[in-house]
């Protein structure tokens, strides 16, 4: 009878047991679904697309843990004068060496063709590895910090080019690659934006806290990379491209599969392939070989990456120092970073929508945006103007950055696409550099920075403008690979 009363009053307290774990369990998975929902939408979930989205959500929360981290120690815990140095020191320390190593990573990824998962996931154990080597140092400050800083740098870069050069195998129907691209891209913004908040309030706690929390998510994302569908380390279906002078001019064309082709073995096409372009005296396609529209397009996007440098830079130490009218320097900072978020996060979304469009007009117009406000926050400086610059470097860098990437998926043979994108990036990345260096250099006058912002964006114009234009008359001569 005992038994039996026993028996009874346990069940009702595991079902309440189970009601109250539902509950608790249910904004979580709620919204995991939602945003698996999300990520899979219009066919990214049975091309493998969703997956990517995914790991760059991860890849963009564990640099932002990072970055939180180091902004506390490099900038914003020691006064103006000795910032301005240990950020000028930061910039030399890492870009330097980067820049002799990013060159590397593209021909390196090259013989990776049927590793990129790999590499990916080899990309998140690094850095999870090297987060907590940087936790001993973070507090501080010491110069042992800096190489392990330069190893995410390299390691996040990385992952960036392989993760360029996998968009268009993972390409949904009637996806555009520039749409393809600010989804993955829209992905990471969002997890930054949930992940920021999430980092300072671990560095509440100690300033090693949010290097702890970055290797726990790259370790998670060294897992994610792992569930990528097959083909993304598969060669099948791949075409080759090549040199071939019709004309007597050097043009790129793509290997064409007619039937007789299609029956012709592997090896046998290779060698034929090698015979065909050592007797045209052809070379190993590059990122000069193109065409114009890649050349252009990287001339544009290296204005907008040197404006972004050096805005980040020139404002921040303008407004410790000067603060916006009626605003003190924290809130001033924090108008100015959301006005850039929010700008970056509606060009990614832009470039979704814009579907088919043509990737040499967009980046020409958002140039040239992105020239006329600067000019108009140069004439009148002000709070609405600095938000609006803001705003606006943050939606042309994003838009223009999501054409440039479709224009290399596009253009560049599958052969030597991840050495154009190291190439590319590692261009930006100097300009980047240089536009920051300009910024900490630059006396902290308003007027004299917003003009120097426009004349970086007329330099860009003057060099780019007029041949993405004839580029996008003419149309891209070039195959579409993969």
């Amino acid at each position: 009878m005992a038994s039996a009363r026993s028996h009874d009053e346990a069940g009702p307290l595991r079902r309440t047991g189970r009601s109250i774990g539902h509950a608790l369990r249910s904004p979580f998975t709620g919204t995991a679904r939602g945003i698996r929902k999300a990520t899979h939408a219009h066919g990214a979930g049975e091309s493998g697309l969703g997956k990517l989205i995914e790991l760059h959500a991860v890849n963009g929360a564990g640099d932002v843990m990072i970055t939180v981290a180091l902004a506390s120690t490099v900038f914003f815990s020691v006064p103006t004068d000795q910032a301005r140095g240990r950020v000028a020191l930061y910039l030399a320390v890492t870009m330097a060496p980067f820049i002799l190593l990013a060159p590397v990573i593209g021909p390196l990824l090259d013989h990776l063709p049927h590793g990129r998962r790999a590499a990916m996931a080899g990309s998140m154990l690094a850095r999870a590895v090297l987060a907590l080597t940087m936790s001993g140092a973070v507090a501080t400050g010491g110069l042992e910090l800096y190489p392990a800083a330069l190893g995410v740098l390299v390691c996040s870069k990385a992952y960036g080019v392989v993760r360029s050069a996998v968009v268009p195998r993972l390409l949904p129907p009637r996806f555009s690659l520039v749409k393809a691209n600010s989804r993955v891209t829209l992905a990471g913004l969002l997890a930054t934006g949930v992940a920021a908040p999430i980092g300072a309030g671990l560095q509440t706690i100690g300033p090693p806290w949010p290097l702890y929390g970055a290797c726990a998510i790259f370790v998670g994302g060294a897992v994610l990379a792992f569930t990528l569908p097959h083909k993304v380390d598969s060669a099948k279906g791949e075409r080759k491209a090549h040199l071939v002078p019709p004309h007597g001019e050097g043009a790129m064309n793509a290997t064409s599969k007619s039937g007789k082709e299609s029956a012709t073995p592997r090896a046998k096409a290779s060698k034929a392939s090698k015979a065909s372009k050592e007797k045209n005296g052809e070379k190993r396609p590059g990122l000069r070989s193109v065409g114009p529209s890649v050349l252009h397009g990287l001339q544009a996007n290296a204005s907008h990456r040197a404006l972004s440098g050096f805005l980040i830079f020139f404002l921040a130490f303008l407004l410790r120092e000067h603060p916006l009218a009626g605003q003190s320097a924290a809130i001033s900072l924090g108008i100015v970073g959301v006005a850039a978020g929010v700008g970056n996060a509606l060009g990614t979304a832009v470039g979704s929508w814009l579907r088919a469009r043509g990737p040499e007009i967009i980046i020409a117009s958002v140039l040239g945006l992105a020239l006329g406000v600067a000019v108009l926050a140069a004439a009148f400086f002000s709070t609405v103007m600095v938000a609006a610059l803001a705003a606006t470097a943050g939606f042309t860098q994003a838009l223009s950055k999501l054409s440039l990437d479709a224009m290399i998926q596009r253009d560049v043979p599958e052969e030597v696409r991840t050495s154009a994108f190291a190439r590319s990036e590692t261009l930006l990345q100097m300009a980047w550099v240089i536009g920051g260096a300009i910024g900490i250099a630059l006396p902290l006058n308003g007027v004299l920075g917003m003009s120097v912002a426009a004349g970086l964006l007329a330099l860009g114009a003057a060099t780019s403008v007029r041949g993405l234009l004839g580029a996008a008359r003419r149309g891209s001569p070039h195959p579409r690979v993969a």
